[in-house]
């Protein structure tokens, strides 16, 4: 099978950063949302950005033109029935996740493959809403999705080979590097090794040993990072860190608890750039 249509479904930072992508790879993107308004206004984020790379020679008008005809847009779930592949990118909620799942297998044609873009969830868990388990896969992109190269292709037991090999092809056409994960677990690769580097580093934070601003700038000049790890945690959003910590947790309770400060910072509704503030104070 060869994927010509994605629907993505949410279109917040990484839903409309999957339909920025993938639109400018030449594949034709609906981008579901239930409110109208935040779709179009995602819409108007995508135009924005395709703007400042042909602004910086990254891309041609003509390039731009048709990134944008490839991209439409609907508040309506069964409109994606006829797309190739949908891929989930709502909040990190299991019952969510679950509900949109179960809604989709009735919705969408028999061959279409369900994705997921959970960052730490149970693939598995989230098959089992549904009754075309060999087609439910996880593809976890990284943000920014237009910049970051990685894609992890996480397999769950009912996940069939000719599933894996059109997502991995999917991912070629995407220009994307993609690592297959052949057991699912909680956090995959990366964020089980990221989520281990950010709670130390905001233990040595919380045990007073050094300010924030020390430790981002001896991580970025000691280990050479493009970013400090705070200012990390701000950009990828502390809204979905407590959720990310509960579902490692299944590894090992304590080692991956939620810190104090993290919790204060998303219970004030201070996650970071996206708001504003979070570690840091930003000029929205």
């Amino acid at each position: 099978m060869s994927i010509k249509t994605i629907a993505v479904l949410g279109q917040g930072q990484m839903g409309s950063g999957i339909t920025q992508h993938a639109a400018a790879c030449g594949y034709e993107v609906l981008l579901y949302g239930r409110n109208p308004e935040k779709v179009a206004k995602a819409v108007n984020r995508i135009e924005k950005s395709y703007g400042r790379n042909v602004e910086k020679g990254r891309m041609t008008e003509e390039d731009k033109a048709a990134a944008m005809a490839n991209i439409r847009t609907t508040s309506r779930l069964e409109d994606v029935k006829g797309c190739d592949i949908v891929i989930e990118a709502v909040a990190e909620d299991l019952e969510l996740k679950k509900d949109f799942f179960r809604q989709l297998d009735k919705i969408c044609k028999p061959e279409t493959i369900l994705a997921t873009n959970t960052s730490s969830m149970s693939i598995s868990a989230i098959a089992e809403a549904t009754n075309r388990g060999d087609k439910i896969i996880g593809m976890h992109f990284f943000s920014p999705v237009p910049i970051m190269k990685l894609v992890e292709i996480i397999l769950c037991p009912s996940t069939s080979d000719a599933t894996y090999e059109t997502v991995r092809e999917l991912c070629d056409g995407l220009k994307k590097v993609s690592v297959k994960i052949l057991k699912d677990t909680p956090g995959f690769i990366v964020n089980r090794v990221l989520f281990a580097y950010f709670l130390e580093c905001i233990h040595i934070y919380e045990e007073g040993i050094a300010s924030k601003e020390d430790i981002d700038l001896a991580i970025k000049n000691g280990l050479n990072h493009p970013m400090g790890p705070f200012n990390l945690m701000d950009m990828g959003g502390l809204d979905t860190f407590p959720h990310v910590c509960e579902t490692l947790q299944a590894i090992d309770k304590d080692r991956f608890a939620c810190p104090k400060s993290v919790k204060k910072l998303a219970a004030e509704g201070k996650y970071g750039m996206k708001t504003g503030e979070g570690w840091y104070t930003y000029n929205k």
